[in-house]
């Protein structure tokens, strides 16, 4: 009696692990994540520091009194001037821990740094 369980849960186990971890946690048609940025002097605030592997929407505001940019996973905005926003688009394929920086000269060394976990 016990096999016969086992052999009949075994065509769902067998499709749970085709599909993959990925495949439950972000499907590759899903609304990229959108995360607020916000930079002031000398720090960065984001609306959210772990998320799911994908494309994700930084949307990038400078509130300091300083010229900021954002830099993550290679891809950069242009330097902001108080008031001043946009957009960032990237496409984070695996998990892994990403650090963002500005690139202003002297600004990381003055505590603009920080790191997003992506799973």
């Amino acid at each position: 009696m016990k096999s016969a369980r086992v052999l009949a849960a075994a065509p769902l186990v067998v499709a749970l692990v085709a599909a993959g971890p990925a495949a439950s946690l972000h499907s590759p048609s899903a609304p990229p994540t959108t995360v607020k940025v916000v930079m002031t002097d000398y720090d960065f605030a984001l609306s959210k520091k772990r998320l799911v592997h994908g494309k994700v929407v930084f949307r990038v505001v400078n509130t300091g009194e300083v010229i900021h940019d954002f830099k993550i996973a290679g891809k950069k905005t242009p330097i902001f001037t108080n008031g001043q926003s946009g957009l960032l688009r990237v496409a984070f394929k695996k998990p892994g821990r990403y650090p963002f920086v500005c690139t202003v000269p002297g600004h990381i060394a003055a505590g603009m740094k920080g790191t997003l976990i992506v799973r």
